[in-house]
């Protein structure tokens, strides 16, 4: 793809900057599966596409094109099911708007079928059937895969089909400032590229004006320094906090055991082979294996290593079992020791006389590997058996499993919640969408698979909306120089800093809130470290950017502090209504020996099933602050599902449908 640039429309004079600006009736900031699904949409549904445009901080550095699993899933509608079962599935971890859920069921099949239809290779049976599978938290079998690489075929497949249809696309550009008028309403956004640097530029800032932003930036990928998300997404969910979006159930996603170099999620098929996990010292000595120190009954080390292939998220309410080996794999790395997964040699457990012995490895484990064909003496000769493009993919990454340790940890991999939106998507800022990850659709937990569903259901319903409003007319917004004056607020303090030295600070920041705020998470800690965030973030302002390199990564560490920010008060928000563990997490303040030692799992939550926790980010004269309330699920609209057939018409045809259930702004 190129990029389709054109000369700006007008230059913006200010603190002795010209500044372009480009004038557009909508903008798509991302290039994953969600942002490119949703200027598909919007390339049919308008009759100019040269009225929308994409902009990307770099169109292969995105989740969707990065990340996999051995088998990644997409969750659709299935044969014999109904949108309201579901709908009921995807809410049924509770915390979750009912409304929502409906609609990501509803559109299921209209987003899987467009993925079909423009060649993303989902694979179906002799009749043409797109059979299912089951997954975790569903009931139906709505799962489907094209591989590990699914979200990658869909994003490169929606991609070619967006530059045929000639939407403009804008590579290289860091979004960050969403831009809003006297009116509160959207207008824009404020970006950064050394593409519009010039010797009246030189930090490369653009406008692109637009009365609809679409937010397709993805998940908090960088406030945890365990992290399987790819390395080249950083955060953006800062810019709509700051601009008056509500947060909404930050505190959830999911944490689960992923490779370091590469990040990979190591689920599926690299657990059912039963690896070795063995631990070694910083300088990679003094290897030894370490679960069954861990695990009340040794015995139990291969049934529950082999559960963590269809258990991968960690869960406190598998504690004592599967997710026992995400907390002994956490505790090993807090002495201090390196972990990996050995696929060359069998765990001690299950191995007897110097032999690997299967029927020590439990009743579900030897079946599942018999019927799999997998009868191989190694885990790696097993997973050829059973998966070898699960180890083909490590391949091309230059790990070789049947020679080289493949080093873990816990990780943060998805994000349940993210910004407030209503039925179109839309955020309580007038015109500002958010979709795929970036959007806090999802409660407490969902069925694997959703967050691909979301990124095209997302995409369809926020481009009607606008499509509806183009319309309806309106001219894109004048931007002043007053509209954008508070972006500058970064880069431009009196100390000079370098890139490499904001990144050091952004890696602090991370690794901080993984200390306090992940998947293990004592009270007091969350609240120490949130007073040290605001601490940094009033006095950001005092950093001076070299160049623009450096000022990029000024405002993505100032995104990652605003994002922290919302995730910790939401939290203490959380535990101070006397929130426990649920979800991915644990809420605690008992040391991990204590948790395994016990047996058993932890109290679970479920006085906040019916709650959903908004969160807005606080900002007077630059004082920074946030503050979280628990509001009422919406439950899901049975009543106002379906109807008459002449009464939605009339309602689609007046446009009387787009006036209903949004947010009130």
């Amino acid at each position: 793809m190129t990029d389709k640039t054109k000369i700006p429309d007008g230059i913006i004079a200010m603190e002795g900057y010209d500044i372009p600006v480009r004038y557009y009736g909508a903008v798509i900031v991302g290039s994953g599966a969600a942002g490119f699904g949703c200027a598909l949409e919007l390339s049919k549904l308008i009759p100019d596409v040269k009225k929308i445009a994409i902009l990307s901080e770099g169109r292969n550095m995105g989740t969707s094109r990065n990340t996999g699993s051995d088998k990644q899933t997409y969750y659709k509608i299935s044969d014999g099911d109904s949108v309201l079962k579901m709908a009921e599935d995807i809410s049924a971890a509770g915390s979750m708007h009912g409304d929502l859920a409906l609609v990501e069921a509803i559109l299921s099949a209209r987003g899987f079928y467009r993925l079909v239809s423009i060649g993303v290779p989902f694979p179906h049976g002799k009749f043409g059937e797109y059979v299912g599978y089951r997954t975790d938290h569903d009931t139906a079998g709505r799962a489907t895969s094209c591989g590990p690489l699914t979200s990658k075929q869909m994003t490169e497949a929606l991609e070619r089909e967006t530059d045929r249809a000639g939407v403009p696309f804008y590579d290289e550009r860091r979004a960050v400032y969403i831009i809003k008028g006297k009116d509160g309403k959207t207008s824009g956004v404020l970006t950064i590229s050394p593409k519009d640097a010039g010797e009246k530029n030189p930090l490369g800032y653009a406008v692109f004006a637009a009365p609809a932003v679409v937010w397709a930036v993805g998940g908090p990928s960088a406030i945890y320094s365990s992290s399987v998300y790819p390395a080249s997404q950083t955060c953006a969910l800062g810019c709509a906090l700051a601009a008056g979006a509500l947060g909404a159930n930050m505190t959830e996603g999911q944490f689960g055991l992923a490779s370091v170099n590469p990040r990979w999620n190591v689920s599926g098929s690299y657990q059912q082979v039963l690896p070795r996990y063995v631990s070694t010292d910083e300088n990679g000595g003094n290897l030894r294996e370490f679960l069954g120190d861990y695990i009340k009954k040794p015995r139990n080390v291969p049934i529950f290593a082999f559960r963590k292939g269809y258990q991968w998220p960690f869960s406190p309410d598998k504690a004592a079992v599967s997710s026992a080996i995400d907390l002994a794999v956490f505790a090993e790395r807090r002495r201090g020791r390196r972990v990996f997964l050995d696929f060359t040699r069998n765990p001690r457990e299950i191995m007897r006389d110097g032999k690997c012995d299967m029927s020590l490895a439990g009743a579900e484990a030897r079946t599942y590997l018999s019927n799999s064909g997998c009868h191989g003496e190694t885990p790696y000769e097993r997973l050829m058996e059973m998966n070898a493009p699960a180890a083909e993919l490590y391949r091309s990454f230059g790990v070789e499993l049947s020679r080289d340790l493949l080093e873990i940890d816990v990780c943060a991999q998805h994000s349940n919640g993210g910004i407030d939106v209503d039925v179109w998507y839309e955020s309580g800022v007038p015109g500002l969408f958010v979709i795929g990850e970036a959007a806090g659709i999802f409660g407490v937990a969902r069925p694997g698979g959703t967050a691909l569903n979301s990124t095209q259901v997302g995409g369809i319903r926020s481009a009607e909306m606008i499509s509806h409003r183009m319309k309806l007319g309106g001219n894109a917004p004048e931007i002043t120089p007053d509209d954008i004056l508070p972006a500058f607020s970064v880069g431009f303090g009196d100390i000079p800093i370098t890139a490499d030295e904001a990144t050091t600070r952004r890696h602090e920041y991370s690794q901080k809130m993984t200390e306090c705020c992940s998947f293990f998470r004592r009270t007091e800690k969350i609240r120490a470290a949130r007073e040290n965030v605001i601490s940094e973030l009033n006095s950001f302002s005092r950093y001076r950017a070299s160049d623009i390199d450096a000022l990029r990564e000024l405002y993505i560490c100032f995104d990652v502090l605003l994002t922290q920010l919302a995730v910790m008060t939401s939290a203490l928000q959380y535990a101070d209504d006397g929130g426990m563990s649920r979800g991915s997490y644990l809420v605690t303040e008992q040391g991990i020996d204590e948790i395994l030692s016990s047996g058993s799992a932890p109290e679970i939550d479920k006085a906040h099933k019916d709650k959903v926790l908004n969160v807005k980010i606080t900002s007077d004269g630059g004082v920074y602050g946030a503050e979280a309330q628990f509001v009422p699920a919406r439950a899901i609209p049975t009543k106002d599902y379906g109807g008459w057939f002449e009464n939605i018409y009339n309602a689609y045809r007046t446009g009387e449908v787009f006036e209903t259930g949004q947010i009130e702004k």
